[in-house]
C-alpha cells in the first residue's frame, strides 16, 4: 500500500508539471503582451496629454500630466478655425481620397488576383511573380521616376496628375495593388471551382459569375485588405507630398498638419492637437466597426 501510494503521489506530481509549465508560459506571454501594448500606445499616450498644454509647457516638461485638461479643448478650437489647417477641407480630402482608392483597389485587385488563379498559364505566373517583386522594392527608388512619369503623362495626355485627386488616387491604386493582389490570390485558390463551372453552366456570362458568385465570397479577405489599404492612405504623408505638394490647394490631415510648422518658430501645442484630430476619425472607425474588422480576419485566416 506504501508503494502504491507512492507511486500514485509520483504519478500526480508527472502530471502537474506540465500543467504547471503551461501555466507559467502563458504568464510570460501575457506579460510580454502588456509591455508591447504600452509599448505601442506610449507615443499616443504622450500626443493625448501634451495637446492639452500649452507650447512652452511642452518644452519643459513633455512627459508631466497637464495641470489643466481644458486647454485641449482650447487648442483643439483654434486648430479647427485655423484658416492655414482648414481641418473640415483637409478631412473631406482625406475621406474622399480614402474611400475612392479602397473601393478600386479591393476591385481592380480582386479582379486580376481572379483572373490569375483561374488561368493557369507561364504569363499568369509570370505576372504574379513580378507582382510579388514589386512589393519588395523600396517607396524612395521610385519617388523620382514616379513624379517625372506622372508629369510626362499629364503633358501627352492633358490630363492632371499632378496636384489633383485623380493623380493620388492613381498612384495608390498602383503601390498598394500588389500586397491586395497577393492577399486576394491566395484566398481564391481555396475557393472551389466547381461553383464557377456550375454558373457558368447555368448561363452566367464570366462578368456575372464573379459578382454573383465570387464577389460575395471574399468579403472576409476584403476587410482585411481594407484595414490594411485603409490606415495606410488615411495616416500616408510621403506620397501626398510628392503628389500635392505641401502648399497646394488639395491637403489631407497629414499634410495640413504641417501648417503650423515654421521654419524658426513651431507651434507644438497645435501640431500634437492637430495630430490628436487627425488620428481620431480612425480610432473612432476602429471602435464601431471592431467586432466586424475581427470577424472579417478571423473568418479569412480561417478559409
Amino acid at each position: 500500500m506504501k508503494v502504491q501510494s507512492v507511486t500514485n503521489t509520483q504519478k500526480v506530481a508527472i502530471e502537474e508539471i506540465p500543467s504547471g509549465r503551461k501555466k507559467a508560459g502563458i504568464f510570460v506571454l501575457e506579460v510580454l503582451a502588456i509591455i508591447l501594448v504600452l509599448f505601442f500606445l506610449f507615443p499616443f499616450f504622450l500626443v493625448v496629454i501634451n495637446s492639452a498644454k500649452e507650447s512652452a509647457g511642452i518644452i519643459i516638461s513633455p512627459l508631466a500630466l497637464p495641470e489643466r485638461w481644458g486647454q485641449m479643448f482650447t487648442n483643439m478650437n483654434n486648430v479647427i478655425h485655423n484658416q492655414n489647417f482648414n481641418y473640415w477641407k483637409s478631412f473631406f480630402n482625406s475621406v474622399f481620397i480614402t474611400i475612392v482608392s479602397l473601393t478600386l483597389l479591393s476591385l481592380f485587385s480582386s479582379m486580376a488576383a481572379w483572373v490569375l488563379v483561374r488561368n493557369k498559364t507561364g504569363w499568369s505566373n509570370f505576372i504574379f511573380m513580378t507582382l510579388v517583386a514589386a512589393m519588395i522594392i523600396p517607396f524612395q527608388v521610385v519617388m523620382l521616376p514616379l513624379l517625372s512619369t506622372f508629369r510626362e503623362l499629364s503633358e501627352f495626355t492633358g490630363i492632371r496628375m499632378l496636384s489633383s485627386y485623380k493623380g493620388l488616387i492613381f498612384a495608390y491604386i498602383g503601390f498598394g495593388g500588389s500586397m491586395s493582389v497577393f492577399i486576394f490570390h491566395g484566398f481564391i485558390k481555396t475557393i472551389p471551382y466547381e461553383l464557377e463551372e456550375a454558373a457558368l453552366i447555368d448561363g452566367c456570362t464570366p462578368e456575372s459569375t464573379f459578382f454573383r458568385i465570387l464577389f460575395p465570397l471574399l468579403k472576409p479577405i476584403q476587410v482585411t485588405v481594407l484595414i490594411l489599404n485603409g490606415v495606410w492612405i488615411w495616416n500616408d504623408f510621403l506620397l501626398p507630398s510628392l503628389m500635392l505638394g505641401l502648399n497646394g490647394k488639395i491637403k489631407t490631415l497629414p499634410i495640413a498638419v504641417t501648417s503650423f510648422v515654421g521654419s524658426y518658430v513651431k507651434q507644438w501645442d497645435l501640431i500634437l492637437t492637430a495630430a490628436l484630430l487627425a488620428m481620431l476619425p480612425i480610432i473612432v472607425l476602429f471602435i464601431f466597426a471592431q467586432k466586424q474588422i475581427i470577424r472579417g480576419m478571423v473568418e479569412g485566416a480561417i478559409k
